[in-house]
């Protein structure tokens, strides 16, 4: 490689360089957008509008457990 060509690459990078800078001062905007954090604040609930449901909120679970159906807990591994 020459000397010519050495200071030639480094001048078309440079210039490279400089349109890239002038088009990104041009536009104003960053590449990449900043993120942020955006907090809403959820105001408690009313019962009026929530109680509209008359169904009971506790599981529906059986009065007596069949002990035939019971697995034994497993034991673990040592």
């Amino acid at each position: 490689m020459q000397l010519g060509e050495i200071i030639a690459n480094t001048f078309a990078a440079l210039l490279v360089m400089g349109v890239m800078a002038v088009v990104f001062l041009i536009a104003g905007k960053p590449l990449w957008p900043q993120y942020e954090a955006k907090m809403e604040i959820l105001p408690p609930t009313d019962a009026m509008t929530t109680g509209s449901v008359k169904r009971s909120t506790r599981p529906k679970l059986p009065e007596a457990v069949d002990p035939r159906l019971v697995q034994p807990r497993p034991v673990p591994a040592p």
